[in-house]
């Protein structure tokens, strides 16, 4: 035990020797926390059900526990990733002008660093789907699981997109500086007084679908114009506080879902498209996370093995985030094979045993996640070392993997 700690201290010490001095920790840090919130999220919120016949179906707590809702205020930490998302995406773009690279270039090495693991993802799923219906599993729980990996894979999707409007972002913010988010959010509030208000009946269903769009950019240029020095102390105080009161007025007095996630069997969800409520909740952890950066850099400074692991998270973030379910389907899809229920995997989550049996199984989740990842960390390097066929049969593999997706969804 002692040699185990050695060695960690001594990687830890090396990790933080290797960090240039002008780094910023606790953007890192805060990135590593967004991320890690995402599994954590779906591993907890999440659940499956097994049916007679021994099919998996996705279920939530939240249906039979609504007093877990305040647990996704703290799991659906979407602002503070599009937040250091669009931060780092300023600076980067500045670096990228300094060297000489166009907008265009950069666009497409961030394009390309994004783009390879969902490729790698949705290439071993084609390759699995069929070997698992062979070996038995029924459809039904295929379907269940292709819904589950391609769930999170949407964020990539928009992403991508807010990430293309950088150099129009960046502009925005010299200009006017954080107030380019505030038609941003008046944006979405305009669309939720329409699909919301005593009108709401003769609106068609598809006006939610423009809240994408500023939706997922708000907190994104906020981020932007952090990076360009357009927002400070004063802005983010500003932010926490006035989101928390626009929260407690949405959450008290309009009666929206008090859950960030989905929950099946209502009529109206927050995230998906994102409501009023989302950007309210993106308020107080932006602001909350400017008014912390200096105290969080100190302490990734102090704490060398706090940092050596904000370091191995970022250097896996599509790694994890493309391949977490996987590693809940791995236990899950076994399970339900066997004749007896599974508790946390397998059995409807509606019981406080459900709730201790999961917590129980996180970290052999976490684990199998780490297992995964040792196999296909490669989809996040470039993919220097593969060839033209290797890349057509990836292409091959990710288109036939989408028909399907299409099929299911």
């Amino acid at each position: 035990m002692e040699g185990l700690r050695r060695k960690v201290r001594a990687t830890a010490a090396h990790v933080d020797a290797r960090t240039p001095a002008h780094r910023d920790r606790a953007v890192d840090g805060l990135r590593a926390l967004a991320l890690l919130a995402v599994p954590v999220g779906h591993w907890l919120l999440g659940g499956l059900s097994r049916d007679p016949g021994g099919a998996l179906h996705n279920a939530s707590p939240l249906t039979s526990f609504g007093f877990l809702a305040p647990a996704s205020w703290v799991l659906q930490m979407l602002g503070i990733f599009f937040l250091v998302g669009g931060y780092s995406s300023a600076l980067s773009l500045h670096r990228a002008g300094g060297r000489g690279m166009s907008a265009g270039a950069w666009l497409r090495g961030r394009l390309a660093r994004l783009g390879r693991p969902v490729l790698g993802v949705a290439a071993v799923w084609a390759v699995l789907l069929p070997v698992l219906y062979a070996a038995g599993v029924p459809g039904t729980t295929l379907r269940t699981a292709v819904v589950l990996v391609v769930q999170p894979l949407w964020f990539v999707g928009i992403y991508l997109l807010v990430t293309a409007l950088t150099p129009w972002c960046m502009r925005a913010a010299r200009a006017f500086g954080g107030w380019t988010a505030v038609p941003l959010l008046g944006s979405v509030a305009v669309v939720d007084l329409l699909r919301y208000g005593p009108w709401a009946h003769s609106m068609p269903s598809w006006l939610g679908l423009l809240n994408l769009g500023p939706g997922w950019l708000f907190a994104y240029q906020l981020g932007v114009c952090w990076g360009e020095g357009r927002l400070g102390r004063p802005g983010a105080r500003l932010m926490l506080l006035g989101g928390g009161a626009l929260f407690a007025v949405l959450l008290l007095v309009f009666h929206y879902p008090a859950s960030m996630v989905g929950v099946p069997g209502t009529a109206r969800t927050n995230s998906h498209p994102p409501s009023l409520l989302v950007l309210a909740l993106a308020c107080v952890q932006c602001g909350a996370a400017i008014l912390l950066r200096d105290r969080l850099d100190a302490l990734l400074r102090r704490r060398r093995a706090l940092w050596a692991a904000v370091v191995a998270v970022n250097l896996s973030a599509m790694t994890i985030f493309c391949w977490h379910q996987t590693a809940l389907l791995t236990l899950a899809i076994p399970g339900s094979l066997l004749d007896l229920p599974v508790p946390g995997l397998t059995t409807a989550p509606d019981t406080a045993v459900w709730l201790l049996a999961r917590i129980a199984w996180l970290p052999l989740i976490a684990v199998t996640l780490l297992g995964i990842g040792r196999l296909t960390h490669r989809f996040e390097t470039p993919w220097t070392g593969i060839g033209g066929p290797r890349r057509a049969t990836v292409a091959v593999l990710t288109a036939a993997f989408a028909s399907y997706v299409l099929a299911v969804l």
